[in-house]
């Protein structure tokens, strides 16, 4: 007769499921939203404020350092004046391993000067410069289907 298997630990692997699992709906709905961004915005001018690459040096149980790419940029849509900060649509930000990864998201860009940007109709606050999506979500998706897995098999192997 196997052991009894101890109630804490077969609610921690659910809860870790559960977790896994709201995270890959969020990946999911950012990429269906990114998606239709790109596919409703219109273009406007948009002059760029401000360029920056931020440095993460990360945390104790992820030492490596992530570099963010940080854009402003000012537009105007049915006459009003909005300020942005959305490479690419997705609410999932991108960020970086390599400072070179995180300079080459900006390259094309220059402080002060005019640059294209996208704008949904159904949300003019919420401009993006690159009318492409962003692998970011997917990535959320996948990254969390894999410790969802991990999760379910800990917790049946616990029975």
């Amino acid at each position: 007769m196997a052991p009894p298997v101890p109630l804490d630990s077969l609610k921690g692997a659910l809860l870790y499921i559960l977790i896994g699992i709201a995270i890959i709906s969020y990946g999911g709905y950012d990429y269906v939203q990114q998606t239709e961004a790109v596919r409703e915005s219109v273009e406007v001018d948009a002059t760029i404020a401000e360029l920056d690459i931020e440095t993460d040096s990360g945390t104790s149980s992820n030492p490596g350092a992530n570099f963010d790419s940080v854009v402003e940029f000012e537009y105007t849509y049915n006459g009003n004046e909005y300020t942005g900060t959305k490479i690419y649509p997705a609410d999932i930000e991108q960020n970086y391993e390599t400072q070179s990864g995180a300079e080459s998201a900006i390259e094309e860009y220059e402080q002060g000067i005019q640059t294209t940007a996208y704008v949904s109709p159904d949300q003019p606050g919420d401009a993006f410069l690159k009318d492409q999506t962003s692998n970011a979500p997917i990535i959320a998706i996948v990254l969390s289907g894999v410790f969802t897995l991990f999760a379910a098999v800990s917790a049946v192997r616990k029975f």
